[in-house]
């Protein structure tokens, strides 16, 4: 079993810049597809990306494309998402998860096994 802790949300004004981390604990995150969610109040966890297991490989919501990068690092066991130029939709609560599937890439939460906590992202206008 692996737990997950993602941590570097907060407040930031739209345009701006915020990178999370996911550290991983009690296995090698090399054996899983990472993927990163988001839930805003009043609304359904929705995917926002996804890397594959050699970092290789990364897949992306439409909303996100161009602005988020996904990236891991297999050294520190750990995930990385850099969000830039954020918007005030951006808001919501941000999650890691990793999948034991290899379709993990199709963003859809119930293919993920281990989730985190999740961490706050609030973008202000």
């Amino acid at each position: 079993q692996v737990q997950l802790v993602e941590s570097g949300g907060g407040l930031v004004q739209a345009g701006g810049s915020l990178r999370l981390s996911c550290a991983a604990s009690g296995r090698t995150l090399s054996m899983y597809g990472m993927g990163w969610f988001r839930q805003a109040p009043g609304k359904e966890r929705e995917f926002v990306a996804a890397i594959s297991r050699s970092g290789s490989s990364t897949y992306y919501a439409d909303s996100v494309k161009g602005r988020f990068t996904a990236s891991r690092d297999s050294a520190k066991n750990a995930v990385y998402l850099q969000m830039n130029s954020l918007k005030p939709e951006d808001t919501a609560v941000y999650y890691c998860a990793a999948s034991n599937t290899w379709t993990y890439w199709r963003g859809i939460s119930s293919l993920y096994d281990y989730w985190g906590q999740g961490t706050q992202v609030t973008v202000s206008s």
